[in-house]
C-alpha cells in the first residue's frame, strides 16, 4: 500500500501557520469524504431496495405459478402438464427466492451497515472533534483563551515585577497551551486514523456485496465462483493488511501522545530557561511569532502577535489564515538593537540603512529575543549567501582584528557610485521566438537589442572562436561606470533581491554563442538570435565570487544623442561563470592579435584546436569538463 499522508502530532504545539495550511487540507478531504459517503450510501440502499423488491416478485410470481391449477378455465382439459410444469417451475422460483432473500440479508449486513456505521461513527467523531478544536464557526475560537493569556503575559512590567502574578500568569499561559494542545492532537490523530478507515469503508461494502453475489450465483448455477474468489481474497488480505497498519499507527500516535504531554511545564511556559537560554548566534534563518507595535494614533499604540520568518535577505509576516507571507522588511545593510518601549520585556528595534526607525517588535523570551537579533544581524551583512556562515564571521572577525593591514589598501566604491538609486531591472531580455519570426515576415521593425536579421550570421564561418554555453537571463539594468567588477557584482545582488522581493521565478534558457567578433544569445528551440552584442562593447565581465554559477558583463552602447549608455547583464550558467569569462577573454585576445599575423600565429600556437585547426577547444582548459565538440546537452559545447 502507498505511504498514507498525514499530521505531524509534533507540529500541533507550535500551531504554525504552514501546519495550519495543512489541516485545511485534511478537513477539506474530510468534507469530501462526507459528501461522497452520502452519496453512496444512497446508491447502495438503493440496490438493497432493489433486491428487496426482487425477494417480493419472485413470492409474488411463485404464489402465481401455483394459482394456475385453481383457475376455472372453461377449456381446461389437458392442463395437467402445465400445471405440473408450473408447479415445478414455482419450486425453482421458491428456491430462487430464498436465495434472494438470503443476498438480500448479506446485502443490509455486509454493505449497507458498513457504510451507516462509518458515517455515524467515524466521520460523527472527526466533526465532533472539529466543533470542539473552535474551527466550525470561527478560526481563532479555540485560540481566543491563548491569545488573551498569552496578551496579559506580555503585558507585564519590567520594571515593578510582582514573582506571583507572574507565576499566576505564567500557568495561565500553559494552562491554555495545554489544553489547546490536547484538543489539537485528538483532532489530529482522528484526521490521521480517518485515512486509514477511508479507504477500508471504501471497500469493506463491496466486498460485502461481491461475497454476497457470488454465493448467490454458486447455490444457483455454480458459474464464475472460482475466478473471484482468489480476487475478493487478495483484497480481503488487503483489507487485513490496512487493519493492521491502522492498529499499528493507533498505537504509535498513542505513545507519540503520551510521550508529547508527558513534558515538563517549561515547554508550555514561556521564558521557562531566563536564567541561563541557550542561544544560537550563528542563524541565518528564523520563525516564530512575535508581537509587532503598530500606531492608531498620535500617542496610541496596538500590539499584534503575527507569525515572522526570514527568507534570503528579507523579514517577512504571514498573518493566521493567510496562503502565503508578505514582505515586511528589507533587512540588508539594517540594524538592529533591544530598545525599552512601553515597559514590555524583550523589545528590538530595525533600522534602515539611511538611519531611519523601522518596526519594533516584542519576543516572548530572552532566548527568542536574542536569536532574533543575532539573525538579523547575520542576514543584514549577507551572510545568509555563503554556505558556511560560521567561518565567514570568523574571517571577519579576524580581519577587524588584523592591524597589519596597509593604510593605502583603496576601499570599495558605494552602491550609488556604481548604480544609481531606484534604476529599473529588466528581468526579460528578448521577444518570444514567435513573435521575432513574425516581425521579420512583415513589415521591417526596429530591435530593440540592436541584434541583425541576417539568419545566415557569416561571421560565424569566419570566427576562430566558437563556444556555447547553456544559460538563463536572470535581469538587466543600466549603470553608472563600467572601471571595476564591483559594478557586476551589485548588479547581481540587486537582480537577486528584486526577483525575491517580487516572487519572480521564471527564467528564460538560451544558448549563449561566445564568438571571436560578438556575444550572440540564441533561441535553442527556434536557432533564432535573440540578442547580439559586439565583443568590442564588451567592458567588464565577472563570474560571482561565491556562487560560481552566476556571471555577468556591462555593454557600452552608444545612443543617438552621441553619447554612451552602460548596462549590465546577469545570467545563471549550468557551468562555472569562470568558463563564460576564460571564452570572453579569449575572445578579446583573438581581436587584439588579429591586426597583426605573427602575433596571431603565436597565439594560435598556445591554444589547442579542433582537427580542420579552425575552432578552439575550450574543454582542453584545466578545471573543463571533457567532451566532444557536438555533444552539449545539459552543459556548455562547441559549435
Amino acid at each position: 500500500m502507498p505511504a498514507v499522508d498525514k499530521l505531524l502530532l509534533e507540529e500541533a504545539l507550535q500551531d504554525s501557520p504552514q501546519t495550519r495550511s495543512l489541516l485545511s487540507v485534511f478537513e477539506e478531504d474530510a468534507g469530501t469524504l462526507t459528501d461522497y459517503t452520502n452519496q453512496l450510501l444512497q446508491a447502495m440502499q438503493r440496490v438493497y431496495g432493489a433486491q428487496n423488491e426482487m425477494c417480493l416478485a419472485t413470492q409474488q410470481l411463485s404464489k402465481q405459478l401455483l394459482a394456475y391449477e385453481k383457475q376455472n378455465f372453461a377449456l381446461g382439459k389437458g392442463d395437467e402438464e402445465v400445471i405440473s410444469t408450473l408447479h415445478y417451475f414455482s419450486k425453482v422460483v421458491d428456491e430462487l427466492n430464498l436465495l434472494h432473500t438470503e443476498l438480500a440479508k448479506q446485502l443490509a449486513d455486509t454493505m449497507v451497515l458498513p457504510i451507516i456505521q462509518f458515517r455515524e461513527k467515524d466521520l460523527t467523531e472527526v466533526s465532533t472533534l472539529k466543533d470542539l478544536f473552535g474551527l466550525a464557526s470561527n478560526d481563532v475560537c479555540l485560540f481566543l483563551e491563548h491569545d488573551l493569556s498569552m496578551a496579559k503575559y506580555s503585558r507585564l512590567p519590567k520594571k515593578k515585577e510582582n514573582e506571583k502574578v507572574k507565576t499566576e500568569v505564567g500557568k495561565e499561559v500553559a494552562a491554555a497551551r495545554r489544553k489547546q494542545h490536547l484538543s489539537s492532537l485528538q483532532y489530529y490523530c482522528a484526521l490521521n486514523a480517518l485515512q486509514y478507515r477511508k479507504q477500508m469503508a471504501m471497500m469493506e461494502p463491496m466486498i460485502g456485496f461481491a461475497h454476497g453475489q457470488i454465493n448467490f450465483f454458486k447455490k444457483g448455477a455454480e458459474m464464475f465462483s472460482k475466478r473471484m474468489d482468489s480476487f475478493l481474497s487478495s483484497v480481503a488480505d488487503m483489507v487485513q493488511s490496512i487493519q493492521v497498519e491502522l492498529e499499528a499507527e493507533a498505537e504509535k500516535m498513542r505513545v507519540s501522545q503520551q510521550e508529547l504531554l508527558s513534558v515538563d511545564e517549561s515547554v508550555y511556559t514561556p521564558d521557562s530557561d531566563v536564567a541561563a537560554p541557550q542561544i544560537n548566534r550563528n542563524l541565518i534563518q528564523k520563525a516564530g511569532y512575535l508581537n509587532l507595535r503598530n500606531k492608531t494614533g498620535l500617542v496610541t499604540t496596538t500590539w499584534e502577535r503575527l507569525y515572522f520568518f526570514t527568507q534570503g535577505g528579507n523579514l517577512m509576516c504571514q498573518p493566521r489564515g493567510a496562503v502565503a507571507g508578505g514582505l515586511i522588511q528589507d533587512l540588508d545593510n539594517c540594524s538592529v538593537m533591544a530598545v525599552d518601549c512601553e515597559d514590555r520585556r524583550y523589545c528590538f528595534q530595525i533600522t534602515t540603512p539611511n538611519g531611519k526607525s523601522g518596526i519594533i517588535l516584542q519576543a516572548e523570551s530572552r532566548k527568542e529575543n536574542e536569536e532574533w537579533i543575532c539573525a538579523i544581524n547575520n542576514i543584514s551583512r549577507q551572510i545568509y549567501l555563503t554556505d558556511n556562515p560560521e567561518n565567514l564571521k570568523n574571517s571577519e572577525m579576524e580581519n577587524e582584528n588584523d592591524k597589519i593591514v596597509p593604510k593605502a589598501t583603496a576601499s570599495l566604491p558605494e552602491a550609488e557610485e556604481l548604480i544609481a538609486p531606484g534604476t529599473p531591472i529588466q528581468f526579460d531580455i528578448v521577444l518570444p521566438a514567435t513573435e521575432f519570426l513574425d516581425q521579420n515576415r512583415g513589415s521591417r521593425r526596429t530591435n530593440p537589442f540592436g541584434e541583425t536579421e541576417d539568419e545566415s550570421f557569416p561571421e560565424a564561418e569566419d570566427s576562430l572562436l566558437q563556444q556555447m554555453f547553456i544559460v538563463r537571463f536572470l535581469g538587466s539594468m543600466a549603470v553608472k561606470t563600467d572601471s571595476t567588477t564591483e559594478v557586476i557584482y551589485e548588479a547581481m545582488r540587486q537582480v537577486l533581491a528584486a526577483r525575491a522581493i517580487h516572487n519572480i521565478f521564471r527564467m528564460t534558457e538560451s544558448h549563449l554563442m561566445v564568438t571571436s567578433q560578438s556575444l550572440r544569445l540564441i533561441d535553442p528551440q527556434t536557432q533564432v538570435s535573440r540578442a547580439n552584442f559586439e565583443l568590442t562593447s564588451v567592458t567588464q565581465f565577472a563570474a560571482h565570487q561565491e556562487n560560481k554559477r552566476l556571471v555577468g558583463f556591462v555593454i557600452r552602447v552608444p545612443e543617438s544623442t552621441g553619447e554612451e549608455s552602460l548596462s549590465t547583464y546577469i545570467f545563471e550558467s549550468n557551468s562555472e561563470g569562470e568558463k563564460i569569462c576564460y571564452a570572453i577573454n579569449l575572445g578579446k585576445e583573438i581581436i587584439e592579435v588579429q591586426k597583426d599575423p605573427e602575433a596571431l600565429a603565436q597565439l594560435m600556437l598556445s591554444i589547442p584546436l579542433t582537427n580542420d585547426g579552425k575552432y578552439v577547444l575550450l574543454n582542453d582548459q584545466p578545471d573543463d569538463d571533457d567532451g566532444n565538440p557536438n555533444e552539449h546537452r545539459g552543459a556548455e559545447s562547441e559549435a
